[in-house]
């Protein structure tokens, strides 16, 4: 079997996105991992939680389904996209998720942009798009989405839900939450009033701190 640890990694990816409390039901988003010129992907017709590793198509980068004995998710199209767009910048063993969360629908229904309110939007990249609107499973949406991700680790799709990468799945899952988690933070704090949105200093300065733990006491105390 092509990429069978793979195909198990996925499934339980998938897993924990059906266990989201915030998550759809049933197909409630679409997995994905790189491997050299192959890619894993989940199967369409098949609840997240109860797929098995010989549900998951094998794909080429050139859109050939090569093992599977289920067909590709609709999404398979946004997420090829995604990987031969990461495979000609040289990142290896990409990883990538969408799914539909309450939090990730809602915000990606009404702004242009997700606006960073909490320095952990560094990690993501900062501010995070929106595509417009397009149908799913379509050429033009995957153009889209390849668009909002350049220089960033997340996107929003509208009135779709959130999009993440990373060095593998466990980061990719990571990245997701982190996502939900900001788009969560941003609707509470709306209830209040305007946030206030930090600048690109503010992030660049978020960006070095993560680089180092505790400095030491602070010599102006």
């Amino acid at each position: 079997m092509l990429l069978e640890q793979e195909r198990r990694d996925v499934c339980l990816t998938a897993r924990a996105i059906a266990h989201h409390p915030g998550s759809a039901p049933g197909e409630a988003g679409t997995v994905s991992v790189r491997s050299g010129d192959l890619v894993v992907v989940t199967p369409h017709g098949v609840p997240l939680e109860q797929l098995q590793p010989l549900d998951c198509p094998v794909m080429s980068l050139d859109d050939r389904m090569l093992e599977g004995r289920r067909d590709p998710a609709a999404e398979t199209t946004l997420h090829l996209a995604v990987h031969r767009r990461a495979a000609e910048h040289g990142r290896d063993g990409l990883a990538v998720v969408n799914a539909f969360t309450t939090d990730t629908v809602a915000v990606s229904a009404v702004l242009a942009e997700l606006p960073p309110i909490h320095h952990r939007a560094a990690g993501l990249g900062g501010a995070i798009s929106v595509t417009p609107y397009t149908p799913y499973g379509t050429g033009e949406l995957a153009d889209q989405a390849v668009k909002a991700l350049k220089g960033r680790e997340a996107a929003l799709l509208a009135h779709h839900g959130g999009l993440a990468l990373g060095e593998g799945l466990e980061q990719a899952l990571e990245h997701l939450w982190l996502l939900d988690w900001l788009c969560a933070a941003y609707l509470r704090a709306r209830q209040i009033g305007e946030p206030r949105v930090l600048g690109e200093d503010e992030l660049a300065e978020a960006r070095r701190r993560d680089s180092y733990g505790w400095a030491g006491p602070d010599p102006f105390l």
